[in-house]
Formats: C-alpha cells, sequence, structure tokens
C-alpha cells in the first residue's frame, strides 16, 4: 500500500506534535506516524492500581516561553511541588526555598545557608545573568558569553559548601548528570526557568501535555506503525511495516538515537534514569516539607538516588485516597552499575526520614535514553533541514528540555514550509 501527503511526520512526541500543527494551519494535508500506542513520546503516564505513574520521574515547568506560548496550562489543571528543596546531611534535613515562590521557606533557608554566606553571594554572583533583569531574552544574553562545563564554572567562580551542594544535587536530577560535564550556560537557563515559575504535575499526569497538542491535529496520529526508513529524493518516502509513504517533504521527530539509525545524524551521549514508584499508607514525610524535592547533601551520597518526590502530596490525584505515591530516581549510564531496588528503596526512606518497611513497589522504569546530554559549548541552534525533502525535530536539535523539544518542532514546520514555498 502507498499513501500520498504533503508531508510525513515520523514521531508524535512534543517535537513531532508541534511541528504537524504548525503545518496544519498552513493548510498542509499531514500524516503523523507513531511506534507506539498513543502519541508522546518519552512522556507517558500509566495507571496502576489507582495510581497515575509517569515514565520517569518528569515535571511541567510552566515558566518555559513555548509552554506560555503553545501549551493551556490553565486545561492541564497544574499543581505545583513547593519553589524549594530538602537537602538530607549529617545534620538532619535542610529546607531552601526560592524567596519570592516560597516566601514561607526564608527562615529556614537562612539558617540553612547561615555558615556558608559568602559561598552564597558567590553564587549570586554566577548566577547574575539570570538574576538582572533586561529587555534581552536570557538566551541571547548567555550566548555572547564563553561557555564552560558546569564543575569548572562553579569551581572558577568560588561556589562551596551548601550553596554549592544544592545546585549540584538538584541540577544532576534535572539534566540527568552529575559529573558537572553539563554546559554552565544551559544551567543557567534551566534556573533561570525555575526563577520565572515552580514546576508543576498535571492533574491526568504529563501524558495530558502531549494528549492536548495530539488533540489539535485534523487528522489523529497513526500508531503502531514502526518506520523501517526514509529514502531520500524530490519525492521522499517513508518505508514503514504497513506501506510507503510518499510526501513533499518528511521530519523525522524522534529520539536521537532513533533519527541517527533513520539519516544518520550523530547523536549526542544519552543521560539515562531509573525511577521506582511505591505505594504506602502512611504519609512518607512530615507536612513542612512533604511537597519538596528530597536530594542527598552528603558530601559522599549515601544512596544511588538524584532525587525522591511524594508526588501525591503536590498533586493528590496521582494516588487514591489514602495512599501515598512517592517516587525515587536514580541515575543510568554505561559507566554505573544499576542500582537494585533494595538500594533505592533504602535511600528513599533515609532521604525522606521515613519507615519503607511498608511500602510496596508498583513499578520500575528503566529509560536508558532519558535525555540528550547538553555539552559545552552550549549549542541550542542545529538545523533541521537536512536537503532532499528531509527535515530533523527534536531536544537533540534545541535544547534538552520540553521547551527545546517544543521549539525543535516550530523551527522544523518553518523550514518545511520554506522548503515548499507555502506562506506561513
Amino acid at each position: 500500500m502507498v499513501t500520498e501527503s504533503d508531508v510525513v511526520v515520523v514521531g508524535a512526541g512534543l517535537a513531532g506534535l508541534r511541528c504537524a500543527h504548525e503545518l496544519e494551519r498552513a493548510g498542509l494535508d499531514v500524516v503523523v506516524l507513531e511506534r507506539s500506542d498513543a502519541p508522546g513520546g518519552r512522556i507517558r503516564t500509566e495507571t496502576v492500581d489507582g495510581h497515575l505513574l509517569d515514565r520517569g520521574f518528569q515535571l511541567l515547568n510552566p515558566g518555559y516561553p513555548a509552554v506560555r506560548r503553545w501549551v493551556d496550562t490553565d486545561a492541564l489543571d497544574l499543581h505545583a511541588f513547593d519553589a524549594g528543596v530538602a537537602l538530607r546531611d549529617a545534620t538532619g534535613t535542610r529546607r531552601l526555598g526560592h524567596p519570592w515562590h516560597a516566601p514561607h521557606l526564608l527562615g529556614a533557608s537562612a539558617a540553612a545557608v547561615a555558615g556558608d554566606v559568602p559561598s552564597g553571594l558567590r553564587l549570586a554572583r554566577w548566577l547574575a545573568p539570570v538574576l538582572r533583569p533586561s529587555r534581552r531574552t536570557l538566551t541571547a544574553r548567555l550566548l555572547v558569553k564563553p561557555d564552560a562545563d558546569l564543575a569548572g564554572s562553579l569551581d572558577a567562580a568560588g561556589v562551596r559548601g551548601v550553596p554549592r551542594t544544592l545546585l549540584d544535587r538538584f541540577l544532576a536530577g534535572v539534566v540527568l548528570d552529575d559529573t558537572g560535564a553539563t554546559s554552565a550556560q544551559f544551567a543557567r537557563l534551566l534556573i533561570g526557568s525555575f526563577v520565572a515559575a515552580t514546576p508543576a504535575l498535571p492533574r491526568e499526569g504529563m501524558e495530558a501535555l502531549p494528549r492536548q497538542l495530539a488533540a489539535r491535529l485534523a487528522a489523529p496520529v497513526r500508531t503502531r506503525v514502526e518506520v523501517e526508513g526514509v529514502v531520500r529524493g524530490r519525492t521522499p518516502v517513508v518505508r514503514t511495516s504497513d506501506g510507503d509513504h510518499r510526501a513533499r517533504a518528511v521530519v523525522v521527530a524522534t529520539a536521537a538515537p532513533a533519527a541517527e539509525d533513520l539519516l544518520g545524524t550523530p547523536a549526542p551521549p544519552q543521560r539515562g534514569v531509573v525511577t521506582e514508584w511505591y505505594t504506602t499508607d502512611e504519609p512518607p514525610a512530615p507536612p513542612e516539607r512533604a511537597r519538596l524535592l528530597h536530594v542527598d547533601g552528603h558530601d559522599r551520597p549515601t544512596g544511588p538516588l538524584v532525587n525522591t518526590a511524594v508526588m501525591s502530596a503536590a498533586a493528590p490525584g496521582y494516588a487514591p485516597p489514602g495512599k501515598h505515591l512517592v517516587a525515587a530516581s536514580a541515575l543510568l549510564g554505561p559507566d554505573r552499575p544499576v542500582p537494585s531496588s533494595a538500594a533505592m528503596r533504602a535511600h528513599a526512606a533515609e532521604l525522606l526520614g521515613a519507615d519503607a518497611g511498608a511500602w510496596r513497589l508498583l513499578r520500575r522504569d528503566d529509560v536508558p535514553h532519558a535525555l540528550p546530554a547538553q555539552l559545552p559549548p552550549l549549542t541550542h541552534r542545529r538545523r533541521t533541514d537536512l536537503g532532499d525533502g528531509v527535515f530533523v525535530a527534536g531536544d537533540h536539535r534545541d535544547t534538552t528540555s520540553i521547551q527545546g523539544a517544543l521549539v525543535s518542532g516550530h523551527r522544523a514546520a518553518a523550514s518545511v514550509l520554506a522548503a515548499l514555498g507555502v506562506a506561513r
């Protein structure tokens, strides 16, 4: 069977959905192909025993410009965590929060860094591009400055003590890297988004985000279609498990490893994560820190986790009445041992200050290709037009984030329209 259309979009993640919508708005006939059973790519949610389990620990930051522009966050009914972190070390648990979004944590934050005021001031200077008001976008301000890896940049700035530990451990769970190899400028971009707004969870789980984007398309996404190859040319062809799809243009909007297989575009190194989900009848953390992200503040972490959180404390709908849902995440990688369930559970209980004896494991998600690495120097725009009618989109073409995925899809659509001579 052979079908024909204006554009075939391979992949129904955020980039593919955003691209397809923009192309449809321009009047083109668009076919979206997805290998799995539903749109969303890496963003999926499953109901298990009445609990909402995302595919790994994920949050939506409504402060991202692309989210503000293209997502109806009111319809998602977002439920935010407290804008802060609980840092567990040998002295106990310190609570640190954003001075604007979590003013109730000001006293606890001041006490937590009381012995590291000079280092805190050096961190503030390091963050000056993020904190200083300007008419220019944060990206524009950062790209004109030299970049370095995060560890080297913080070392050069003299950031140490609790402020350094806090930043290192918090960002490790965001970029899925605890070696400090991530671009310092990208880290500042991320922090800028946290300054703008507090990450949150949609009432119906993270999959509500791609579901909203897919609902805007004129034609439904064609799911369970395995793409076997892309043939470039004047009329490119997508070869699939259910036949060939001819089009005037093809957009490959998959994760980086799949794009490399289909197009030969080199994939950046991948960051992996494993998340375990537990249910319990007893509150896993006291009320004053139940809605905080918990991280290990010891000089040498006492377990494998980069963070743990009580999901149902922030978004009660993530657990049925009388139950509490805990997510615990650790990093995966070729040079790391895969953490055992016993080690992850014990570390989560330690960080939360809880007894995990009655916790029940609902599911374990091993996601070896969760995010592309964002290494220095920061490159926030990679070309989308590969020639011969083939285009590429995904967070590996912009920045490793929901922001990057959405912007990448939008840029790919603009490239297609320009190549086809279609007015926007």
